[in-house]
């Protein structure tokens, strides 16, 4: 006798047990869980960022609202006048002529610094003796320290110093200048000194860029008969677009904090003249060396607006197609 045509055995054969709900109870647990799981794993991430960096940078804001020189507690309010008042930054020449030095660095960096680079990336990209050994040359400054760097420079450029005495040899001593005295052309001196150094990181950004260009793209790009500069143009900076625009970001963030190589190479006197501070060497001078910290907290509140406004005007206008492109959503 055979059951495999029975209905009700069909039916008790198919039938599965109701799968039980969640309970209140449990649910809340879920929930509960999910949440200490993620405070522990980011609750030390939270605590360290804010006592080193959220709690200094209301203090600083806290500091800069009063006359202090380091000693006790503030007590002598002043309310904006580190900023706007008589003797506030911003009715300070000399702060003012750090403004425009920084400024001079930015654009210098965006307009030397880059085409420099780029165009050697683009050499350095094809195959040819001794590409590994110049790769090195143009990389090595970027590896020496900022100290090593301004020292070095320094010596270079002493009065009838090795940069001097080249000239002279070469029979244009009447190019010799107080590269590092005068006050019309330290900026410039540092500008140089600066693109000396870190032309080899914008070289490797792009050089890392370089090596993601497909090659079937180039290679496709000469069947159809476009020229070296052609398939540059057209194929490998379009290509290159997102690493560039990384570059000027880091470099424009770096240029308004540039500190270290300006105050080793440069002397105290010029820079107390104005003519090769920035806003972080002018910073230190005021809140370290002559001791006037809320005046110097007003400083680095001044800097650190400015840098934190062109990093999100650069990251809207600029990144946003890089941002929204590395940003996924959840559908449904």
């Amino acid at each position: 006798m055979t059951t495999t045509g029975s209905p009700v055995l069909a039916g008790r054969a198919d039938a599965r047990p109701a799968r039980p709900r969640p309970s209140g109870t449990s649910r809340a647990a879920r929930n509960r869980r999910k949440w200490y799981e993620i405070i522990g794993l980011t609750g030390p991430a939270v605590i360290v960022f804010t006592v080193f960096v959220l709690a200094p940078m209301a203090f600083a804001v806290y500091y800069s609202l009063y006359r202090w020189s380091g000693y006790g507690w503030p007590t002598e309010f002043k309310g904006l006048d580190n900023y706007f008042g008589e003797y506030g930054a911003f009715k300070d020449p000399i702060f003012l002529d750090a403004l425009r030095n920084n400024a001079i660095i930015l654009v210098g960096s965006l307009v030397i610094q880059g085409p420099l680079a780029l165009g050697i990336a683009l050499l350095l990209n094809r195959k040819f003796r001794g590409r590994s050994v110049f790769r090195l040359l143009v990389f090595v400054p970027y590896v020496l320290s900022e100290v090593t760097v301004g020292i070095m420079w320094q010596l270079i450029l002493l009065r009838d110093g090795t940069a001097d005495s080249l000239l002279k040899s070469l029979g244009l001593g009447d190019l010799a200048a107080g590269w590092l005295a005068d006050p019309s052309v330290v900026i410039w001196t540092m500008l140089f000194i600066l693109t000396w150094k870190y032309t080899g990181f914008a070289l490797i950004l792009f050089l890392a860029g370089l090596a993601n260009v497909p090659p079937e793209l180039t290679e496709a790009a000469a069947i159809d008969g476009a020229s070296w500069w052609q398939t540059q143009r057209h194929v490998t900076l379009p290509m290159l677009g997102s690493t560039i625009r990384i570059w000027m970001f880091l470099s424009i963030i770096g240029s308004l904090q540039v500190f270290d190589v300006i105050w080793v190479a440069s002397s105290p006197a010029v820079r107390s003249l104005g003519a090769s501070n920035t806003m972080a060497t002018y910073m230190v001078d005021h809140g370290f060396n002559q001791r006037e910290w809320g005046y110097g907290n007003a400083v680095a509140v001044i800097l650190f607006v400015i840098s934190f406004v062109a990093a999100v005007v650069f990251q809207r206008f600029v990144l946003r197609r890089d941002i929204e492109g590395a940003l996924t959503t959840r559908k449904g």
